[in-house]
């Protein structure tokens, strides 16, 4: 018997604390009492890396805390090796330019065998494919219209794509729609490598359905999927906070269009990563980013003059199993640095794509502060104003 504490959200509500509790393949929420559970190897394997170090922090024989160690880094490499073999059997089939399109559905396969909407499961069958419509249509559009244009295109799919997957905030889920959007996006394909995208997410669709509801077709909700219409409400705060997203991360994407800046998707990706419900959280998200961001340039910087140019290549793969053993946000952006920045040193050179990196980060971390902040003064002037007048 272990125990398992994952520190998960501090509440407004005066020190309540929740934690994660994972038993089974399912995760839910529990007050601070403490749980103990004893876990098999295949429910070790669907811990993240906070519960896998967790769990050994918090065990006290070392015969058992040997055995976590192992399983957490079979667990690792299991999940790289797997990402690896995926995608280069998707890019096999949909062709080496839509690799990128295989890295999405995978994202999404791996949130879907375990996450759910909040609806009835045959029901969340239709925001997947809302979702995927989303993301075969809306990047390639973008690219083929003026930045006006495709502002507007942007913020209209970018709003669907939170108002379908992100129902639940603690799921997090906006983190692989919204960034699967951007980085199609940044990744456009035209003629017969468009249709072969087209295809392959479609293939991806079909898939993440099955495996959505096989997983989740026991589970009872009461809520069905027009309750996510009836339930809109702009000023409550979940989506008061798709909109503010919605809006930042648009207007981000404008402005870098319009500046002519390479690689736009980094500066949305730091958005979407910084532009969080609460303002003090994307303050010290927005600090985050910028400080580990630059570390994680700064160290990719020295293994590259240092190493051999024959394993530059390496550095990526670096990236992601470091991702694999990160569990914080600090040090996932460190090592998330790596991949970036190992595929832009081929297209820039290793000195422009370090400044271009660092740069488009904290630009769009700061500017999200500022537009969220601005947002949340707008609004809640507005929120009063109309409170008056019913109150008259």
């Amino acid at each position: 018997m272990r125990l398992i504490k994952i520190f998960l959200h501090s509440a407004s509500k005066k020190g309540k604390i929740f934690f994660i509790v994972l038993s089974e393949a399912h995760i839910f929420c529990a007050d601070t009492k403490e749980v103990r559970v004893h876990m098999t190897f295949y429910q070790e394997l669907q811990l993240n890396s906070a519960g896998s170090k967790a769990l050994i922090r918090t065990t006290e024989d070392k015969k058992e805390r040997r055995r976590h160690i192992l399983i957490y880094n079979f667990k690792v490499y299991l999940v790289v090796a797997f990402c690896f073999a995926a995608v280069t059997l998707f890019s096999m089939v949909f062709g080496s330019e839509n690799s990128i399109a295989g890295v999405a559905v995978l994202l999404a396969l791996l949130v879907l065998r375990q996450a759910d909407f909040g609806i009835h499961t045959s029901h969340g069958l239709l925001c997947i494919a809302g979702i995927f419509s989303i993301l075969m249509a809306g990047p390639r559009l973008t690219n083929a219209v003026s930045p006006f244009t495709a502002f507007f295109i942007n913020l209209i799919c970018i709003l669907i794509l939170m108002f379908l997957g992100c129902h639940n905030i603690l799921m997090s889920n906006h983190s692989t729609f919204v960034l699967s959007y951007l980085i199609l996006q940044g990744y456009d394909v035209t003629g017969h490598s468009f249709v072969m995208r087209t295809a392959g997410l479609f293939f991806g669709m079909l898939l993440c359905m099955a495996v959505f509801y096989k997983n989740q077709k026991h589970r009872v909700h009461k809520r069905n999927f027009s309750h996510l219409f009836q339930e809109f409400n702009p000023f409550s705060l979940r989506n008061r906070w798709y909109i503010k997203l919605t809006l930042c991360l648009s207007t981000t994407l404008l402005i870098a269009s319009l500046l002519g800046l390479p690689r736009a998707m980094w500066a949305g990706i730091a958005c979407m990563s910084v532009c969080l419900p609460f303002e003090k959280d994307m303050v010290k998200r927005a600090k985050e980013r910028g400080v580990f961001n630059l570390v994680g340039s700064l160290i990719f910087l020295g293994l590259y003059l240092i190493l051999p140019a024959d394993l530059h290549s390496m550095l990526g793969l670096i990236g992601g199993i470091g991702v694999g053993y990160s569990a914080r946000y600090p040090w996932q952006t460190v090592f998330n640095t790596f991949g970036a920045l190992s595929i832009a040193s081929g297209v820039f050179g290793i000195t422009g794509a370090v400044i271009l990196r660092i740069g488009l980060n904290a630009a769009a971390a700061l500017y999200t502060v500022a537009a969220g902040w601005l947002f949340d003064r707008v609004f809640n002037r507005l929120s009063e104003r109309i409170a008056c007048e019913k109150a008259a």
